[in-house]
């Protein structure tokens, strides 16, 4: 392997939770991604290393980032499609769709997310509930595989493959373009209404009736104490029709910088909350917003991140039906009252889809949870992994670096049609990630 693309060095999870010293490798021409491929036993696709769970690189993998892949090779006005290489990062996707007042709407939560990272993860936005995940904007897929060279994946070519690689966490081989089918947007500033609630129970009720007439709708609650527990804010985020600011946005760089010493802890994170949520009760109940602070809420807000610390953090992410809901809850805040979690974040939306393979979606409830690393959060959190065949729920293998093979495999209940269908397709498993060798997929 030519030794310009050979790079050692150590690498963490987004979470920071697990690291290991890879080998990295950053083609920027198709035929040294095929000669990287051919030299490497082993191999995982990277682009920015913005998964909470370390899905882009193993010990035993060459983690190949796609990163100088970042053009845009075709558009279609009149069509709506548009056709972008997978190192492009969402914010230079907008930049140039939203020019024509187009865009895909299910975009995660952090601008320089690849494209290809979020095929990978099949990610969602906060219109979950109206717009589902990344699927339902792809139209087809260029992937390179080791074995099979060259592959169009759509509806109509490759479809096994194409069901795979969406939501394969890149197990599948290495997607270098995808074309997505764009929608119209109306605007590019929202208008934001707030409203209050004291109870879980309440905010979910809430969630659900708001989520019926509007779409960009989520949650913010406290959880570090259980007087307060659930009481917070539902954001209801609509577009400013009277708005037509379709600026370009600045290149966003990342700012994920841990602070030496942890500054999360269960009075810092009182105090915060208490804060929070008082000077958002003592604002106007509706505001108007741009475009970042909705659709990309952590963007210059990084501390968040870096006020864990070396350790890092946690993160469960969860779907659970809303018949399931109340009873969960209940259980939840029972093992709350014993365990004395140290909980950061405590997040409520709606979701709508239908979850297979490996995909995280369903018509359900997507709880999200942050938590201190310490022994005792994860004692507690090894607590609630046991109600989640109980309740039906299912947790996201992108978001939870502890996921065991044995809860993967009760809350992923046709895992073993996507491993059964990987295997058939790549008998040797060239492609892995420290997450695929735990839960041997």
């Amino acid at each position: 392997m030519n030794e310009q693309y050979k790079k050692e060095r150590k690498t963490f999870s987004f979470d920071r939770t697990i690291s290991s010293n890879i080998i990295h490798s950053e083609p920027d021409r198709y035929k040294l991604l095929e000669n990287i491929s051919f030299k490497s036993s082993n191999i995982i696709n990277i682009g920015s290393n913005l998964s909470y769970s370390p899905l882009s690189f193993s010990s035993n993998s060459v983690s190949i980032n796609i990163k100088k892949f970042n053009r845009i090779l075709e558009f279609d006005n009149t069509e709506k499609l548009i056709t972008v290489e997978a190192g492009l990062t969402l914010i230079e996707l907008l930049n140039f769709t939203l020019r024509y007042k187009l865009w895909i709407p299910q975009i995660p939560g952090y601008p320089s997310i690849t494209v290809g990272g979020a095929i990978a993860a099949n990610s969602h936005g906060k219109s979950c509930a109206i717009h589902g995940t990344i699927r339902n904007s792809i139209k087809s897929i260029l992937l390179f595989h080791k074995k099979h060279g060259w592959m169009k994946l759509s509806e109509n070519e490759n479809k096994e493959i194409f069901d795979l690689t969406i939501g394969g966490i890149g197990l599948t081989g290495t997607i270098v373009s995808v074309t997505f089918k764009l929608l119209k947007i109306k605007s590019k500033k929202f208008i934001t209404k707030k409203i209050a609630v004291n109870t879980v129970e309440e905010c979910k009720n809430k969630i659900l009736q708001e989520s019926k007439n509007s779409t960009f709708i989520y949650s913010w609650n406290r959880a570090d104490n259980l007087k307060n527990f659930g009481r917070g804010i539902v954001y209801n985020n609509y577009m400013d029709e009277s708005s037509d600011d379709f600026e370009q946005f600045e290149v966003c760089k990342n700012n994920f910088k841990p602070f030496f010493i942890p500054l999360w802890n269960k009075y810092s994170i009182s105090f915060t909350n208490f804060i929070y949520l008082k000077l958002n009760n003592l604002t106007m109940p509706e505001k108007k917003e741009d475009f970042l602070s909705v659709i990309f809420p952590f963007y210059k807000k990084e501390n968040y991140f870096n006020f864990f610390g070396k350790k890092g953090f946690i993160e469960s992410q969860l779907l659970i039906h809303e018949s399931k809901f109340d009873s969960f809850m209940l259980e939840f805040k029972n093992l709350f009252k014993k365990y004395e979690p140290t909980i950061t974040l405590f997040s409520l939306k709606n979701m709508s889809g239908q979850q297979k393979l490996l995909r995280f979606e369903d018509n359900k409830i997507c709880i999200t949870f942050d938590y201190v690393n310490n022994s005792k959060n994860q004692l507690f959190m090894s607590k609630i992994d046991s109600l989640y065949e109980k309740y039906e729920i299912l947790p996201s293998i992108i978001k939870d670096s502890r996921l065991t093979k044995d809860i993967f495999n009760k809350s992923y209940k046709n895992s073993s049609v996507f491993i059964k269908k990987l295997r058939d397709f790549d008998k040797e498993r060239i492609y892995q990630s420290e997450i695929s060798r735990r839960l041997e997929i």
